[in-house]
């Protein structure tokens, strides 16, 4: 067979195998292109999980009339024009692809207005044919609408699931774009209904509300935001408490500039950060942002932009860690109040009074400890936040003390040794029992960890 150049129909087609898997790719692709035209108000309308339509509306710039049918070409972009554009992108898109791959396996329309125009145009691209621009009336913004996805290759549409699941997909693109861009107002509507209405957060106390309504309350009630800079990095966000571990990875959410990413330096950049105050097979859960030079990592390893690689793995890595750490070593069990980091204008955070006494211990069958040592154990690494408690753990074994309901000793006064393995101590909460082997094990960790 002799060698012949592929259908510019074709080409799209075989582009959209790795930039539109299902309708969530979709809307990453439509929502990314609305922030990079400077929208302040984003609103997705979708029917039937996306399958059947799927529209994305926004206050942008627009596009202009004579650049319309440019938009759906492919290798056409606004974003970059030179190597060293590339090099230092800064926007979400910037390979040209999204648009021609989306037409090329649907029925996609484009409506826009720009600011020098007192009205829109509309143009229409079915099986890779682009109709001419014809004016309607619409406002400054663009709007894109993608009918019948897949529905000129049978094949991947049968690989399409129920539209409940992929509108649960659907849904978890929306709430990423939403997390990482709190100065733009999301609406999303799901077969007429309104199901997420988020308006702009520009404060702290809106922004923990958006998290509220995106994650859940829990979160928010144990989590605190962390801010930290350096010369070439800024990470911010929010990272909850070890106690609200989670047994899978569903309540982590990291960007990079702006970009939603996966990338393993990162995931284990934090959860190394938690090593210390974490079950083995538990995740923690986070909301962070890291920004950084453009230049100093490779958004292009894939079409999906959904991968990166960095220039230096080994900073990044240290950075997110070192913060992580150092937020949550900062974090007094139980006492409430804002802990005063080491370095103020490094490091700032504020959480919002969770205490996570006792489930970081693991029980262990263990015999011979006596109730003096066992009492120490399990307390010492709490004297720090409880004024006097080491008079106190220094005269339990000789002298019972009375429990004060105002006392704020995080794991309370003990009350009795059961079967020479259990602490049975009081606080203002109630009952909390504690594995004194393991105590001690942790107080000799802890120690330890101060030596070294």
């Amino acid at each position: 067979m002799p060698i012949l150049a592929l259908p510019d129909h074709l080409v799209n087609q075989i582009a959209a195998g790795e930039v539109v898997e299902r309708p969530s790719s979709v809307l990453k692709e439509l929502m990314e292109n609305a922030l990079d035209a400077s929208a302040t108000q984003i609103t997705v309308d979708v029917t039937e999980g996306g399958t059947k339509r799927l529209k994305v509306r926004d206050d942008g710039c627009g596009i202009a009339p004579e650049e319309l049918s440019m938009a759906v070409s492919r290798h056409a972009t606004s974003k970059i024009s030179s190597l060293d554009d590339l090099i230092n992108v800064s926007s979400l898109g910037f390979r040209g692809e999204a648009l021609p791959s989306i037409a090329s396996v649907s029925r996609l329309s484009i409506a826009s207005r720009t600011d020098n125009h007192d009205h829109g145009f509309e143009i229409e691209v079915v099986n890779g044919e682009c109709s001419e621009p014809a004016p309607l009336p619409h406002p400054a913004g663009t709007t894109i609408e993608v009918q019948d996805l897949f529905y000129n290759v049978p094949a991947r549409r049968k690989f399409l699931r129920t539209a409940r699941t992929e509108y649960s997909h659907l849904e978890q693109v929306f709430i990423r774009i939403a997390l990482s861009n709190f100065d733009v107002a999301f609406t999303l509507t799901h077969n007429g209904r309104v199901t997420r209405n988020l308006p702009m957060a520009t404060t702290r106390e809106s922004q923990e509300k958006r998290l509220a309504d995106l994650i859940s309350n829990e979160f928010v009630e144990h989590c605190f935001y962390i801010e930290n800079h350096s010369s070439t990095f800024q990470l911010r966000g929010w990272i909850a408490v070890p106690t609200f571990s989670r047994s899978q990875a569903d309540r982590q959410y990291f960007f990079l500039n702006g970009r939603m990413i996966r990338d393993k330096v990162i995931s284990h950049g934090v959860r190394l950060g938690y090593q210390d105050v974490l079950f083995h097979g538990r995740h923690p859960a986070y909301v962070l942002s890291l920004f950084m030079d453009p230049s100093k990592v490779d958004v292009n390893a894939h079409p999906a932009k959904m991968e990166v690689r960095f220039r230096d793995s080994r900073s990044v890595h240290e950075f997110v860690f070192r913060t992580v750490e150092q937020a949550l070593a900062q974090t007094q069990p139980g006492s409430g109040i804002d802990p005063v980091p080491a370095q103020p204008q490094a490091l700032t955070h504020d959480p919002r009074g969770g205490a996570y006494p006792a489930q970081s211990l693991p029980l262990h069958q263990h015999s011979g400890v006596d109730s003096r040592m066992a009492y120490e154990a399990f307390t010492q690494p709490y004297q720090n936040s409880s004024p006097g408690a080491s008079e106190q753990n220094r005269d339990i074994a000789e002298s019972p003390v009375a429990f004060d309901p105002n006392d704020d000793l995080p794991l309370g006064l003990a009350v009795a040794q059961l079967h020479a393995i259990y602490v049975l101590a009081q606080n203002k909460a109630g009952l909390v029992l504690v594995d004194m082997h393991a105590a001690h094990e942790r107080i000799n960790y802890e120690r330890l960890k101060k030596e070294h």
